[in-house]
């Protein structure tokens, strides 16, 4: 890990919120098409050993995301995220909830709000994550699966993949 990058995880149960703060040594455009492009995210979101497959991805406001977590014995782990601003290179908001394979949702799982945003500081891009939940049961349980860890060691993944995406 680059300890030269700004990383913060901070959790307001009050507010029901998670907020992640994380540099990354890249301009905004490439850090931006990592996020909104499933062909990038593919190759880092989620963490080692498991890899993101996209099954389908219109990136828009009003689009989808849908794509699974797939682990080393090939179970599956299906997401949706639903877009609802987009502010090109500058931010998207969207849902984010468990699914089966077809995208239906499931309501027994946790279920979030997530506002992206991507801010340029010199080289490099510092991207915001405000996550909310509706209520802190949601939001202690997605801790509880491990959602920092996660969440880190993709970041990492993506350390080390923006390299080899500049132009």
């Amino acid at each position: 890990m680059n300890h030269n990058l700004a990383f913060d995880f901070s959790v307001d149960k009050d507010n029901r919120t998670i907020t992640v703060k994380r540099e990354f040594a890249a301009e905004r455009s490439l850090v931006w098409d990592a996020y909104t492009k499933s062909e990038i995210l593919d190759q880092w979101w989620g963490p080692k050993p498991w890899n993101a497959r996209t099954k389908s991805m219109d990136f828009r406001d009003g689009g989808t995301w849908l794509y699974a977590m797939v682990g080393p014995g090939g179970q599956e782990h299906w997401s949706v995220t639903n877009y609802t601003k987009i502010r090109p290179e500058s931010s998207f908001t969207g849902t984010d909830a468990f699914t089966d394979s077809n995208g239906t949702i499931n309501k027994d799982m946790p279920q979030s709000k997530w506002e992206v945003s991507f801010e340029e500081k010199g080289d490099r891009t510092e991207v915001t994550i405000l996550i909310t939940y509706d209520d802190l049961a949601q939001l202690e349980e997605t801790i509880k699966m491990g959602f920092k860890e996660g969440l880190s060691i993709g970041m990492e993944q993506l350390d080390e993949l923006l390299p080899k995406l500049k132009k």
